[in-house]
């Protein structure tokens, strides 16, 4: 639709240096030749990001995060002031903005901030004007009007919010693959690219370590149906589409295979079995602002029971802390860490209509001899707990199990 309002995103490696800038220009400049009013998000270039927080763990093993705020949002600034230099060379109008400058409000969290509202009235004024709008992503500015990050992958979620604050006809999320795949195709070879998938099946695939889209980013855009493509930024093909649930979705049993290898799991031995107990332990883990993912109790025998879960790896240090703490509080005898686990999930909007799911992915692990240690299940996602030195075995054991590389 001409005239329409299309928001793109371009990921770290779409404008990981000057020629890909050039060509990402190229393409932005090429729907506005069509017609369409054009919103950029950008992420900052290639391995930026990392870059920076290198630097900022050489002066001090823990930063404080809204001096780390203030320096990874920097990487943003660049990209988007060079995309907009180079629309100008094509001829076109474009102007680059930080999030706070197009009125990005966020929490008052730091490095991993929520978006509570947008104005984007500057935006509307330069669209009207014909200029393309290019706003820096994963970054706004809080109540305090400090600059806040929104978490890895936070780009996302910043043009899935202006495509719902814009009202946008899409919202193209380029990145360095051609669309969402049934598994990782550098882990499975005959991984096969979905053309549809539900926003659901993507909201637990992203959560469970697919890294195509940032998990909150799908929750907006499930939230307000915000219509997503997720193209690659190197060819014009098609993509995969982000949709509402079909009826054709449900004849498909597994949509999807992924892998988290960033997580790690949690014992706290010996805990006395009463009431109120583990809400006692996770509200302190809680307060700590850990995030705690699958749980697991031992039934008691002896009055005394055993407790494990899994955290982000990156939280284990701040974790142990935390445990250890609360593991005095209730007189618990011990607690042990174990870093070396993967998660391994099937994903599929089928699940909900059929039976013995559950089976052939336990056979299909046991085949291998893959050792499960913790289960979690829901009505579209089985996951599992094992080695992490299994986890591309597993991946490639259930793609085949299930006949992921047979799906058109």
């Amino acid at each position: 639709m001409p005239n329409s309002i299309v928001v793109q995103k371009y990921g770290g490696s779409s404008v990981a240096n000057i020629e890909r800038i050039k060509k990402v220009a190229e393409r932005v400049v090429g729907y506005r030749r069509k017609g369409h009013k054009v919103v950029v998000v950008v992420s900052a270039l290639g391995d930026t990001t990392d870059e920076l927080l290198k630097l900022a763990h050489g002066i001090t093993e823990s930063p404080s995060e809204r001096e780390l705020d203030m320096l990874i949002s920097t990487g943003e600034q660049v990209s988007v002031a060079l995309l907009a230099m180079a629309i100008h060379k094509l001829g076109f109008d474009a102007i680059s903005f930080t999030g706070a400058q197009v009125g990005i409000v966020t929490d008052r969290s730091h490095t991993k901030a929520r978006i509570v509202d947008i104005s984007a009235d500057r935006i509307r004024k330069e669209l009207k004007k014909g200029r393309v709008v290019i706003v820096a992503g994963f970054q706004g500015i809080n109540p305090d009007q400090e600059i806040t990050t929104l978490g890895r992958g936070g780009s996302d979620i910043t043009a899935v919010a202006l495509a719902k604050t814009l009202n946008a006809s899409s919202c193209e999320i380029y990145t360095d693959v051609e669309g969402v795949y049934t598994a990782d195709p550098r882990i499975v070879k005959d991984a096969v690219k979905l053309s549809r998938i539900s926003y659901e099946e993507m909201l637990e695939l992203a959560s469970l370590g697919a890294q195509v889209m940032q998990a909150r980013s799908m929750e907006v855009a499930k939230k307000f149906s915000v219509p997503l493509h997720i193209r690659s930024s190197f060819t014009s093909k098609t993509g995969t589409i982000i949709s509402k649930e079909v009826k054709a979705m449900e004849e498909v049993l597994v949509s999807g295979v992924t892998m988290n290898k960033g997580e790690a799991k949690v014992t706290i031995c010996d805990v006395p079995d009463r009431p109120g107990i583990a809400a006692y332990i996770f509200k302190d883990l809680a307060k700590a602002d850990i995030n705690v993912d699958m749980i697991i109790q031992n039934i008691s025998r002896t009055g005394y029971t055993d407790m494990s879960f899994t955290v982000p790896l990156s939280e284990l240090n701040r974790c142990k802390k935390a445990v250890e703490g609360v593991a005095k509080k209730v007189k618990a005898k011990d607690a042990i860490y174990n870093s070396e686990i993967a998660k391994v999930s099937i994903v599929g909007v089928g699940m909900k209509s059929h039976s013995g799911v559950a089976a052939k992915m336990f056979e299909a692990l046991a085949s291998k001899k893959i050792n499960i240690d913790m289960i979690s299940t829901s009505e579209i996602k089985i996951s599992c707990v094992i080695k992490k030195n299994r986890a591309e075995d597993a991946v490639r054991a259930l793609h085949g199990a299930f006949r992921l590389n047979k799906k058109h």
